[in-house]
């Protein structure tokens, strides 16, 4: 049995009748090099066999009376492999647009919370004779880290399928704890609240000078007077010449996007070349994630004239940033933070726009840099569920993601990924595409992953907000070919 962190229990909170707080990522791999068929029977012979090295896949949620504290993991006594992975196959032709409109259906249903929170789809009839798997787990177990992780469990590095250690013995579901067991562990945790929570407030009057200096926070009303408050009153000022804040540069504008959600999803997906990103990170002299930034921010830009509404302000970027440390290598779970950078969608020239987002980010960074890694963490240790979901629930209903200001527009995450072949059942990986989730004021999300030499881009958005996102994935290779001119036309051959 274990307790699900402040974070982790975060993302069962926020779930409401139109946002799910799963994530998927859908596989495509080669059955040409697969050891026989890459079938139904195969996957869950795989998946059996390495069971034991993947104990979520085995846990299920076990609530808190009254929703007092924060749910436990426990072993599903019930578990059933057939129910969690699934097959299907496209029609024909079964082309790419035909298979993110089914991923794009099954990632708008939300798990069944009932049992272990994840699912697993053989995909065949695609073109080129390819097979994909889409994995749909929950947030609340993993993160972008550990899910990269976890990845590295259900694959091998050779074409040959490598001997996994048996368990030590045949797996036994522990014991799963009463309601007043886990009643009796609430009351502890709540009596112990009030001297964590002033330990918390006295950590948050420190940082606070700090967290304001955040693009998107700092503009929000009343942190930069809070912020100089706490400064005066024992925070530590946020440049070593003693200045609290530097003046506000931008706010998030509202877009079509930034509205309330609706149950419906829409994906679409790429493959762009990383050595492209590489030369124009060296020529330009910024980061892999700078031109990662800079080609969403071209093709948000194209789609946002496109629709006649790019506002005179730049779009802000939420950027999820791991503080998984060495000793948490290889947990589950969650260990991610976040910081906001202008996206510089205002900036016509990509070059300009570039540099920009390298400027901005770097300053983002060193404000990041300066927050304790586990603050967000300690910050949601103290949202009792009961009262969370039922605020999630009370925010969509009255849809206040389209009343209150917003510190960002988007969230768009990098995830780094293996430089070699991987393979399932011998069938090797051709592209790994990331399946992400949007929320009521964020209703598109942008996320990469790279793999043997390319980004893989998953872009997912509720259907209704963003009809045409196939439009924004190609702007965005657009963005890429922009850059090269750009940034290449005057290196030597």
């Amino acid at each position: 049995m274990q307790q699900l962190s402040g974070l982790d229990a975060s993302f069962l909170n926020m779930e409401t009748a139109t946002t799910y707080g799963h994530v998927s990522g859908l596989a495509i791999f080669d059955p040409s090099t697969a050891q026989g068929d890459l079938d139904l029977d195969a996957v869950k012979r795989l998946l059996e066999e390495r069971l034991h090295l993947i104990p979520p896949f085995r846990r299920k949620l076990a609530e808190v009376p009254l929703g007092l504290d924060h749910p436990y993991w426990v072993d599903d006594p019930d578990f059933d492999i057939d129910f969690h992975v699934r097959e299907l196959a496209l029609p024909a032709p079964g082309t790419k647009w035909q298979l993110a409109e089914q991923v794009a259906r099954i990632v708008a249903r939300p798990l069944d919370r009932r049992r272990p929170l994840w699912e697993l789809y053989l995909i065949t009839g695609l073109e080129d004779d390819y097979v994909a798997q889409l994995t749909k787990i929950h947030h609340a177990a993993i993160d972008g880290a550990s899910g990269a992780e976890l990845m590295t469990v259900l694959l091998d590095m050779t074409p040959e399928v490598q001997p996994v250690p048996p368990p030590d013995g045949a797996w036994r579901p522990g014991p799963v704890p009463s309601d007043l067991q886990m009643l009796g562990r609430a009351l502890v945790n709540l009596a112990t609240q009030p001297q964590k929570a002033f330990r918390m407030q006295r950590r948050l009057l420190r940082e606070l000078p700090t967290i304001a200096r955040q693009p998107g926070v700092r503009e929000l009303p009343g942190v930069r007077t809070a912020a100089g408050i706490a400064a005066r009153v024992g925070g530590r000022p946020a440049h070593a010449e003693g200045e609290v804040l530097r003046r506000p540069r931008t706010t998030a504008p509202r877009v079509s996007f930034n509205r309330s959600i609706t149950p419906h999803r829409r994906f679409a997906f790429d493959s762009l070349s990383l050595d492209d990103v590489k030369a124009i990170k060296n020529a330009a002299g910024t980061t892999v994630n700078d031109v990662v930034m800079a080609l969403c921010a071209g093709g948000l830009r194209r789609w946002l004239i496109d629709h006649d509404e790019l506002p005179p302000n730049p779009l802000v970027a939420a950027i999820p940033v791991s503080v998984r440390t060495e000793e948490q290598k290889g947990e589950l779970g969650n260990r991610v933070s976040t910081m906001l950078a202008p996206l510089h969608t205002d900036v016509a020239d990509p070059v300009e726009r570039l540099r920009r987002i390298h400027e901005e980010t770097k300053d983002a960074k060193e404000a990041f840099k300066a927050l304790p890694a586990d603050m967000l963490q300690d910050f949601a240790q103290f949202a009792t569920p009961a009262v969370a979901a039922r605020a999630s629930r009370a925010s969509a209903r009255l849809r206040l993601a389209e009343r209150l200001t917003m510190p960002f527009n988007l969230i768009i995450s990098n995830v780094p990924g293996p430089n070699f072949p991987l393979y399932s059942f011998g069938a090797k990986l051709v592209a790994q595409y990331p399946v992400s989730a949007v929320a009521d004021g964020q209703g598109l999300n942008m996320t990469v992953q790279s793999y043997m030499g390319h980004l893989d881009f998953g872009l997912v958005a509720c259907r209704e907000l963003v009809p045409d996102l196939w439009d924004l994935m190609d702007h965005v290779g657009d963005a890429l070919e922009e850059l090269k001119h750009a940034t290449l036309k005057e290196q030597p051959a």
